[in-house]
């Protein structure tokens, strides 16, 4: 099989294809390659042919699965199948996402004797700073990017869940420009349904005819309509009012629709992306949110980390976000130590939060560098570091990783009061002791101790002066 003659039938046949693919023998050696491939990532001015490819994608000097990730071709010889994984680059351009799908080719004996490697960039993301679009290579990043690509190509609905500032949008934009996604030269249209009061939701969905309502002068498309052969994105589906849910359990289970107004049964043609910081589970099973509609809109749910997950993507955000500052020509460069203060931080307003205070900083920053006195009063510094520095804690974000009301875990543990004791019993020693091991906001932390806000203050205020 890796002679030369079948080689080169085989890439014969590769070179119809499209997409950039290469065959590989047992050994990772690149064998060939079609033009698609010579064409995207050939030209790294070094030779790639007879060469491993772990060593030419990734500068490895060992396969992949040795470098600490996965191995598409390990697993392809495990299971004699084909295997897929989103991996990182190195190309002509720079690092890139690429999703690589690998598949063995058998002899007669089923023995595998080569694999062919087809790989495509993924445009909507960069691993590295850049002015525009999603910004991450951490595992958590990784996870939910690979998640989009493996379902851009097929129709299901996608359901996009995670907290408020995690980039809804901008992936909600990559499951539509994805590789392989029929509708990427579509429309994408947003539909806001936090934004949208009850009275209004069904006109700007589904369009009016003339005369339908005071005011109505004119026919006028709808949100529906405006996707024809796209993409319907709708953030914050968890908002929809329940009079207009199933309305919209109609659209999707029969693709059909009417304007306000009007008879005529028009047929709609989009892809859904849905999204919410809410739980749908939870309000479906308090009669908040229509369980027929759930099952609908979750077909394929991706939970997109929040920002505290994904901590090793803060430094190139921050470089991203000051080289889209709005109306900033200066460049602007963050110092070390007010770096390890962004890292630090919990982020409960995830990248949102970032973006805000690192625009805010910058207006302080007179000499282009962003320090630590730019930044919100005891943004990423312990809460033990503030009680006992002589003054209680001003701002209100408290750091690590508390889950919240209703977590569960070590983290959870740590959130309460210790050794079951009643918070009123716990001396100084002991109370110091679990709030630099909390995490949360103030509000949080009081009433982790079943204490007023107006207690917590005051105690704070006895063990800074203490």
């Amino acid at each position: 099989m890796t002679s030369g003659p079948q080689v080169q039938a085989l890439v014969s046949y590769l070179e119809h294809e499209a997409r950039p693919m290469i065959v590989l023998d047992t050994d990772y050696r690149i064998l060939a390659a079609n033009t698609a491939y010579r064409r995207q990532f050939g030209a790294v001015q070094k030779p790639y042919l007879g060469r491993p490819c772990y060593q030419v994608s990734h500068g490895y000097s060992v396969p992949c699965d040795q470098a600490g990730e996965h191995c598409p071709m390990a697993r392809a010889r495990e299971t004699r199948g084909p295997d897929r994984v989103l991996h990182i680059h190195h190309t002509p351009r720079g690092p890139e996402h690429v999703d690589v799908e690998l598949r063995p080719i058998l002899d007669a004996s089923r023995e595998v004797v080569a694999y062919v490697e087809r790989l495509c960039t993924v445009r909507s993301a960069s691993p590295r700073p850049s002015a525009e679009g999603l910004v991450g290579r951490s595992p958590a990043f990784n996870a939910a990017l690979a998640a989009v690509q493996r379902v851009a190509a097929s129709p299901l609905p996608v359901l996009l869940l995670g907290e408020s500032g995690t980039g809804k949008e901008l992936f909600a934009r990559a499951v539509h420009e994805a590789c392989g996604a029929e509708r990427a030269g579509g429309p994408f249209v947003v539909v806001d349904c936090s934004g949208l009061p009850e009275t209004l939701f069904e006109s700007e969905l589904f369009g009016y005819e003339k005369g339908a309502f005071t005011g109505a002068q004119g026919r006028k498309k709808g949100l529906v309509e405006t996707a024809q052969g796209g993409t319907l994105f709708l953030d914050e589906i968890g908002d929809v009012p329940l009079s207009m849910q199933v309305k919209l359990l109609r659209l999707i289970e029969s693709g059909t629709y009417r304007r306000v107004g009007g008879v005529e049964t028009l047929q709609a043609d989009f892809r859904l992306v849905a999204a919410t910081h809410k739980p749908l589970e939870q309000m479906v099973a308090q009669g908040l949110f229509r369980q027929d509609l759930y099952y609908r809109i979750a077909a394929f749910p991706i939970v997109l980390p929040p920002l505290r997950e994904r901590r090793e993507d803060i430094p190139m955000l921050v470089d991203s976000f000051l080289q889209r500052g709005r109306g900033f020509k200066e460049r602007i460069q963050v110092s070390p130590e007010a770096l390890a203060r962004l890292q630090a931080h919990s982020w409960p307003g995830n990248i949102r939060e970032l973006r805000n205070v690192l625009e805010r900083a910058r207006l302080f920053a007179d000499d282009g560098v962003i320090r630590p006195k730019d930044l919100p009063a005891g943004l990423g510094v312990p809460v033990a570091a503030r009680v006992t520095g002589g003054g209680v804690a001003t701002d209100r974000q408290l750091p690590a990783a508390y889950p919240g009301p209703g977590g569960s875990g070590p983290a959870a543990d740590s959130a309460r009061p210790p050794y079951g004791r009643p918070a009123r019993e716990l001396d100084d020693t002991a109370l110091r002791v679990w709030i630099s091991q909390f995490g949360g906001t103030r509000r949080e932390m009081a009433s982790a101790l079943g204490w007023s806000e107006r207690t917590l203050y005051r105690r704070l205020r006895e063990l800074a002066n203490g």
